[in-house]
C-alpha cells in the first residue's frame, strides 16, 4: 500500500490552494463548500453515465420526484406526496401510478416545472437511437400529463413495486425546453445541455471542466427559503482516495471526501488528527468480480466482447463452470474485507446483501478459502498444466487472465491478493488498472470503459438504487449486454444469460406479495452467485469523511450521498 509522506501532503495543500489541478479551491470563504470526489465528473447528465461520481454531482442540480432516505424510506422531492394504494395514487390492478407535483416550482432559469417535463424525461430515455444508463423505466408503457401538475405512469403489466420511474438520483427530471433537441442519437452531442443542465435542485452549474472540476452556485430560485446555506460549491476530481481523505482529515483543505477506500489503519490515523469525521453508510453495495462470458480477444475486431445468442462468441474458458467455481474457491474474502476495508466492509457471498429479508444464507461456504479443493476439482475435470509452465489449459487454451479495475489503492491491493491465489491454482493473471474517470466515464468511443469489458475479469462496486431489487436484478437477464447496438449502455456487464434466471425475474416483476418477492430475490441471487459469473467479495459500506465544521451530513447508502446537501451548514 502506498503511503504519502509529508512532502506529498504539503504538495496537496499547495495544489488545492493554487488550483494547479484545474481551479482554485477557496481557503477562507465560509460560504464555499469544497467537495472531493477523486473520480472526476465526466458529465452532468446521469442518464448518459452509470458512474456514481456523475450521478451524485448531477444530484446538486437535477431532482427526481422522490428520493430514498438513509433508512430506505421514500421521501417526496418534486412530488407533493408518495402515491400508494391507500391514497389512491396506485391503481388497484397495479398497472398505474399517479404522481401529483408540488406547484410553483421553477427551474433555475425561472421557467416553470410542470408535468410535461416529467413526461419528456421518460421520452428522452426511450427515444429511438439512444438509451439511458438506468433501469428505472423498465416496463413503462406510457407516461402522460393529466394536467400541469399530475402525471400518470402506465406499466405494460402489473407492477407490484411502481417506485422506480422518476425516483432517486439515477432518474431525475430534465427540462423539456432545454433538452428538446437532444432526443435519440442527438443525446450524446448536446454538450451544453449535458454539461450544464437546468434543474430544480439547490445549485446551478457555474463552470464545468470535464474530468476535472465543476463549480456550482446557489440556485436563486430554489423552492426552500434560506437553502442552500452555501453560495458556492467546488466539486473537485482527480487524485486518489488517500489524498482526498488527507485533505479533509489532516490538512483541513476540503469539507467532504467521498469513497475512501483506504487501508483502515491509515484512515484511523488521519481521523485522529481531529479535523474531520469518517462516516459509513451500509445499504446494498457489493464489491465483486465479473467474469466475461464473451470472448474479449482483440483479434475479433467489432465482435470483441459482444454477446451472441447462439453462444458462438463465448469466452474460451470462463464459460466453463468448473473454472469459475475454482476461481471463487481460491479467494479469501475475509482477508480482503478485514485488512483492506475495515469498518467499511464485510466479507460477502451474495450479490444482494440487504434489506435482511432478501439475503440468502445458502452461500456462506464461500467464506472459507479452499485452494486445495479448487486444485483437486480442476484436476478431476481434466483442466491440467500439460506443458509444465505452471499454467493450466482447457482444450489447448492456457488459463491466462487479464483482470482490470479502476485505479484505487484498495482495489490494487485486492488485485494483488487475488492474482497470488489464482496463480496457486494454475491461472496466470495479468493486472490492469484504469483511471476511474475513464473506466466509469461511459464514453462509447473509449476501449477502456467497464461496459466495453475488453478484459477477462473486472471488478467494481454497485448495488440497489433503492430497497426494492427490481432495478438491480434486471441487470442479468438475457439480451441486456452492452454492445454496439445500444451504445455500450447495456446493464448486463458479464454478458450472463440463463433462462432459469429470467423465469425468476419475470415472476418477480408480476408478484405483489412481499414474502414471495423476497424468495424470488434470493432465488435470483443464488442462481447468479452459484454460477460464479459474479463473484461477490465485500459487502461495502459507503465510507466518506466530512470536516468537523460541516453540520447536517446524513450519509445515505440508498441514494446519492449528497441527497440532503441543501441542509448542510457550516458551524459558526
Amino acid at each position: 500500500m502506498r503511503h504519502f509522506n509529508k512532502y506529498i501532503s504539503l504538495m496537496l495543500v499547495l495544489v488545492m490552494a493554487t488550483g494547479a489541478l484545474g481551479t482554485a479551491v477557496a481557503q477562507d470563504e465560509g460560504d464555499t463548500l469544497n467537495i472531493l470526489y477523486w473520480q472526476a465528473v465526466s458529465t452532468m447528465n446521469p442518464y448518459l453515465s452509470g458512474g456514481t461520481k456523475d450521478i451524485e454531482a448531477a444530484s446538486l442540480v437535477l431532482e427526481p420526484l422522490a428520493s430514498w432516505d438513509p433508512q430506505g424510506n421514500l421521501v417526496a422531492d418534486l412530488a407533493a406526496e408518495i402515491p400508494t394504494l391507500e391514497n389512491g395514487g396506485v391503481s388497484e390492478d397495479l398497472t398505474q401510478i399517479t404522481w401529483t407535483l408540488k406547484e410553483g416550482i421553477v427551474f433555475s432559469d425561472g421557467s416553470p416545472f410542470t408535468a410535461n417535463d416529467v413526461v419528456f424525461s421518460w421520452q428522452y430515455c426511450t427515444a429511438e437511437g439512444a438509451g439511458c444508463a438506468t433501469a428505472n423505466y423498465e416496463g413503462v408503457a406510457d407516461v402522460v400529463a393529466l394536467d400541469d401538475y399530475t402525471v400518470q405512469v402506465t406499466f405494460d403489466e402489473p407492477k407490484p413495486f411502481p417506485y422506480n420511474p422518476f425516483v432517486s438520483a439515477v432518474a431525475p427530471i430534465l427540462s423539456s425546453t432545454q433538452f428538446a433537441d437532444c432526443l435519440g442519437e442527438a443525446a450524446v452531442s448536446c454538450t451544453d445541455e449535458n454539461f450544464a443542465p437546468l434543474g430544480t435542485g439547490p445549485f446551478v452549474v457555474d463552470e464545468f471542466r470535464a474530468n476535472d472540476v465543476v463549480t456550482f452556485t446557489a440556485n436563486p430560485n430554489f423552492r426552500v427559503e434560506g437553502q442552500p446555506a452555501f453560495d458556492r460549491v467546488v466539486f473537485k476530481g482527480g487524485g486518489d482516495a488517500e489524498s482526498a481523505a488527507r485533505a479533509v482529515l489532516e490538512t483541513g483543505e476540503a469539507d467532504y471526501a467521498w469513497n475512501l477506500q483506504i487501508t483502515p489503519s491509515i484512515l484511523s490515523q488521519m481521523e485522529a488528527e481531529g479535523n474531520g469525521t469518517v462516516v459509513v453508510g451500509f445499504a446494498a453495495s457489493v464489491e465483486r468480480l465479473q467474469l466475461n462470458q464473451t470472448n474479449p480477444s482483440s483479434d475479433l475486431g467489432d465482435m470483441r466482447s459482444v454477446w451472441v445468442e447462439d453462444g458462438s462468441n463465448a469466452h474460451p474458458f470462463l464459460s466453463n463452470a468448473t473454472v469459475r467455481q475454482a476461481m471463487s474457491m481460491a479467494i479469501d474474502r475475509t482477508i480482503i474485507a478485514e485488512q483492506l476495508y475495515g469498518a467499511g466492509g464485510v466479507a460477502a457471498c451474495n450479490i444482494v446483501n440487504g434489506p435482511p429479508a432478501n439475503v440468502s444464507t445458502a452461500n456462506d461456504d464461500c467464506l472459507v478459502q479452499d485452494i486445495a479443493g479448487a486444485n483437486a476439482m480442476l484436476d478431476e475435470a481434466g483442466i491440467l498444466d500439460t506443458d509444465g509452465d505452471g499454467v493450466r489449459e482447457l482444450d489447448g487454451v492456457p488459463l491466462v487472465i487479464l483482470y482490470q479495475t479502476s485505479t484505487n489503492a484498495v482495489r490494487q491491493s485486492t488485485q494483488a491478493l487475488i492474482k497470488q491465489w489464482w496463480e496457486e491454482i494454475g491461472i496466470e493473471t495479468e493486472l490492469r488498472n484504469i483511471s476511474a474517470d475513464v473506466f466509469f466515464g461511459g464514453d462509447p468511443s473509449s476501449p477502456d470503459t467497464y461496459q466495453k469489458f475488453y478484459a477477462d475479469v473486472e471488478m467494481f462496486t454497485s448495488g440497489l438504487s433503492g430497497p426494492d431489487a427490481e432495478a438491480f436484478m434486471v441487470r442479468w437477464i438475457c439480451g441486456e449486454a452492452p454492445g454496439p447496438e445500444n451504445g455500450w449502455l447495456g446493464r448486463n456487464v458479464p454478458r450472463y444469460c440463463d433462462p432459469a434466471y429470467d423465469a425468476l425475474f419475470n415472476e418477480f416483476i408480476q408478484t405483489g406479495d412481499p414474502a414471495r418477492r423476497s424468495e424470488l430475490v434470493i432465488g435470483m441471487n443464488d442462481n447468479i452467485v452459484q454460477s460464479n459469473v459474479l463473484i461477490p467479495l465485500v459487502f461495502r459500506g459507503e465510507v466518506s469523511a466530512h470536516s468537523n465544521t460541516i453540520e447536517g451530513v446524513e450519509i445515505n447508502g440508498w441514494d446519492s450521498e449528497l441527497w440532503n446537501i441543501e441542509e448542510w451548514t457550516r458551524a459558526s
